[in-house]
């Protein structure tokens, strides 16, 4: 971590060390260690914001803004941060100093609406939506606009806004399975399968989406396993999930033989699995 920032270090040295000899003035000697500074400081604050430890990226950023507390990317870097580190409702008393700010942007408001969100403060959240221009449109700004439009119920315009979000990203994934899910508590669990088949061909490791998928099959069902990259222990896991599905909607019989499977696939002792089936075995056997 600390290579690049003695490298550049030792290249200013050298810079110096020649321009001594040409009558280079204090003043400019300044400017240049200052800029070196900056620099350095830019990148690891682009480290915390990225690789480092949560906590210890908010521990950086709380200091270097308390130091510095006209800054505002340190206290959007604090913000962010406390969101990294699963502390949204923090994070939603910072975006909103950084809001305040004369610098802050549109972008800054959807971040304050997505804090918003975390802590289901969905009227708030709107709000900060409503008052942003319609002429920013990114995917974040939309991606949040068809959450809230769910919350509330307004199924079109949900429909419209994840389309929109969709189509601003090149990993739709995430919001792909937004609006499986959507569809899947409408009781539209056909619409919710496709969507949940689209969402794995960008990215088949979403285990998340596996399970909605089983989910939104087992709702029609459905109970074989579609055909879908899945590891052993994933493929266990969702014949358990199918099982649950098949036995709540009254299928116990289809849902015990899945769980059997479920037992039978797992590479080792599947305890849910077993507890469950033992339940079933104890009670009345039907469907």
């Amino acid at each position: 971590m600390r290579h690049p920032v003695t490298f550049g270090l030792c290249l200013l040295g050298s810079s110096l060390l020649a321009a001594c000899g040409q009558g280079v003035s204090q003043a400019e000697v300044d400017r240049a260690l200052r800029d070196v500074k900056v620099i350095d400081e830019s990148n690891l604050n682009d480290i915390m914001l990225t690789v480092a430890d949560a906590d210890e990226a908010v521990a950086y950023f709380r200091k270097t803004s308390a130091a510095q507390p006209d800054r505002i990317d340190l206290k959007r870097g604090l913000a962010k941060s406390l969101i990294r580190a699963s502390r949204p409702a923090e994070a939603v008393a910072v975006w909103a100093e950084v809001v305040a700010h004369p610098q802050a942007t549109d972008e800054d408001r959807v971040a304050q609406a997505d804090a918003l969100i975390r802590t289901n403060d969905w009227a708030r959240a709107e709000a900060v939506l409503d008052a942003i221009p319609p002429t920013h449109e990114t995917f974040e700004r939309y991606r949040l606009e068809a959450m809230v439009a769910d919350s509330k119920r307004e199924w079109k315009k949900a429909d419209s806004f994840y389309e929109i979000a969709q189509g601003l990203t090149t990993r739709p994934a995430g919001v792909l399975n937004n609006w499986g899910f959507s569809k899947l508590t409408r009781g539209d669990a056909a619409g919710a399968e496709r969507l949940f088949l689209d969402a794995l061909t960008y990215d088949p490791t979403l285990f998340t989406t596996k399970n909605n998928l089983i989910l939104a099959r087992g709702a029609q069902r459905k109970y074989d396993l579609p055909v879908i990259q899945m590891t052993q222990t994933e493929r266990a896991e969702l014949l358990y999930t199918l099982a649950l599905t098949a036995v709540k909607q009254g299928d116990v019989r289809m849902g015990k033989g899945l769980l059997q499977e479920a037992i039978d696939t797992h590479p080792q002792h599947f305890e849910a699995a077993v507890r469950s089936l033992r339940t079933l075995d104890g009670g009345v056997s039907n469907g």
